[in-house]
């Protein structure tokens, strides 16, 4: 399991019981019928990918689950909603020409099907049959290094990738999961609407019991 911070997943490992650490940023539960490595990898992409390759490159697991809390571009996805990112986008990555944007593909520089992309996006097409996961809200993300809070920004992004969510660390996961073979999960709960910055419309705590009870529901049998 891959967190960007404690916070996320406190409520999650409160119900567990912890074992011991098992390595730098990891720490092993133990649930009825699962052992859980816990990897808090810190906020943003390059903390993510680093640490997500460092852990899946000396260790194998059944899933890699990805938790954490995200910004939604649509009011059909309120805040405490909880959702399965499928495909995700490296939604900075590329130049800019003008007032337009071009990705890295559209450069040239990878092709839009070069592993571990498909069709420019980063997918995840054999998720694991958990009844529970299937049970929520597929949706497409893009992964930000600076999140969105202006209405110009918000337009262009929105307009170029027609995403439902976006997240700092999403993209990275995926794309580690995907190199190494490990069968994954990105599982998000909305914690704002994506809009000017707006803290008083937060609803991260709510988000964050949200996102726990989902993942608890994960492990029954």
């Amino acid at each position: 399991m891959v967190v960007a911070t404690e916070a996320e997943v406190g409520p999650f490992v409160a119900g567990l019981t912890r074992v011991a650490a098992a390595g730098p940023r990891v720490t092993r539960y133990r649930a009825p019928g699962h052992d859980i490595d816990v990897l808090i990898s810190g906020v943003g992409m390059v903390a993510t990918a680093s640490w997500c390759s460092r852990v899946l490159a000396v260790e194998r697991f059944d899933l890699a689950l990805n938790l954490g809390v995200c910004g939604s571009f649509t009011t059909s996805i309120p805040p405490g909603t909880v959702v399965h990112v499928v495909s995700d986008r490296l939604a900075e990555l590329g130049a800019e020409d003008g007032d337009s944007f071009l990705t890295i593909h559209q450069m040239g520089l990878l092709r839009d099907d070069e592993f571990p992309f498909t069709g420019g996006r980063l997918v995840n097409d054999s998720a694991p049959p958990i009844a529970s996961l299937t049970s929520l809200r597929a949706v497409d993300g893009i992964t930000v290094s600076t999140v969105h809070g202006n209405e110009v920004s918000i337009a262009r992004v929105t307009g170029h990738f027609t995403p439902d969510v976006e997240s700092m660390e999403g993209a990275a996961f995926m794309y580690s999961c995907l190199i190494h073979g490990v069968p994954f999960a990105q599982v998000r709960a909305v914690s704002n609407i994506v809009e000017r910055r707006n803290r008083s419309a937060w609803k991260m705590n709510e988000a964050i019991a949200a996102l726990c009870a989902a993942s608890l529901r994960m492990l029954e049998p």
